[in-house]
């Protein structure tokens, strides 16, 4: 890949939206606080993971509907909804929703595969056999041609309704959603499916490890991939856990520390049968943080940043994490806010690039 300066033109950041098993309103109305705060900020996005089984966000759809109303400009996205779990037709319909109310800021993470906790949910989510189901990519494909909102039959079919025959499809149809669907890319193979079918790609500080112990070589490969398999056009998303501690005070700091120490480990050799590999996390001063970013070598061939915030941490240190990234490193990746209307612009309407 050719060097080029670094030049960011989305910062976004990654919330897990966490909260106490016994209080989750308590947990689900501090992140929508933050979405919030990050808005006010001038932040290009705000993106929510879905969890199953856990004390966090397990329905994407839902939450960010309820943050539609809570936001203006914001881009809102999913990171990632695993689609094993989801009927193609009904999720398409929620995020239709969802993108509607919102006034198309929504964005779409997905992934494919055998999804979390399945033998557990499994016997609940799905009427008989479950180890029989569709987990391919051809489970996205049909969620991405429900939302092109194509009418359903031939030209002769119509459907009773309260206002008289209508043509069906899906309802409502908001334009220009499918433009806006993201695939989570972790290897060579979902990098290169994600190209071929034109999805905007996220990737992030975990990733599969094929044929090297590199985790920058193993991204940079499968970047490679996914822009000669057909994205060259497309938007790319990289993600990476970074922890300023310039607005925190002492004991916050030594917490903070603690906690990149305690994860060190994992980076220094592939972990498991698929040989997962983890960036650092970025943890120390603006001046420190900003030179780790200045060397990586997958940020030159990216314009956007997606900060992930960590799953450990207190609400009101996410907002010092959030206000010290946008105010002490954004603008020395050639962030602006001139940069950050211009993006909610171009997500709106692609069709302007």
């Amino acid at each position: 890949m050719t060097e080029h300066k670094i030049s960011i033109d989305h910062i976004g950041f990654l919330t897990p939206g966490n909260y106490a098993s016994d209080d989750p309103l308590a947990g689900l109305e501090q992140t929508l606080r933050l979405l919030e705060y990050g808005e006010r900020l001038g932040f290009a996005s705000a993106w929510v993971r879905q969890r199953h089984l856990e004390p966090g966000i397990s329905s994407a759809a839902a939450f960010l509907a309820a943050a539609t109303q809570r936001t203006d400009r914001i881009q809102l996205g999913t990171a990632v909804i695993p689609i094993g779990y989801e009927n193609p037709y009904r999720l398409a319909e929620d995020l239709s929703t969802v993108d509607v109310l919102s006034r198309g800021r929504l964005n779409i993470g997905l992934s494919a595969g055998r999804p979390p906790h399945v033998d557990l949910i499994g016997p609940l989510a799905f009427d008989g056999d479950w180890s029989a189901s569709d987990f391919s990519h051809q489970r996205v494909l049909r969620f991405a041609d429900n939302l092109r909102g194509a009418f359903l039959g031939d030209e002769h079919t119509v459907i009773k309704t309260p206002f008289g025959p209508q043509r069906p499809r899906l309802q409502p149809h908001a334009k220009g959603l499918v433009d806006r669907l993201w695939y989570g890319g972790g290897s060579l193979r979902s990098a290169r499916w994600a190209g071929e079918n034109a999805f905007n790609l996220l990737i992030g500080n975990v990733t599969t490890g094929e044929q090297t112990n590199d985790f920058f070589e193993a991204q940079a490969r499968q970047l490679e991939t996914y822009r000669q398999a057909g994205g060259a056009e497309k938007r790319v998303a990289l993600g990476r856990v970074i922890v300023p501690l310039d607005g925190a005070n002492a004991s916050t700091r030594r917490r903070y520390l603690d906690y990149a120490a305690s994860r060190h480990e994992r980076t220094l050799t592939p972990q498991g049968e698929r040989r997962t590999l983890f960036a650092s996390d970025l943890v120390g001063t603006s001046e420190q943080i900003l030179e780790r970013l200045l060397a990586d070598p997958i940020l030159p061939h990216v314009r956007e940043l997606r900060l992930e915030l960590p799953y450990e941490f207190e609400h009101d240190e996410y907002r010092q994490i959030l206000d010290d990234v946008f105010t002490r490193i954004a603008p020395e990746l050639g962030w602006s806010p001139t940069k950050g209307e211009a993006a909610r612009t171009l997500s709106a309407n692609p069709a302007a690039a």
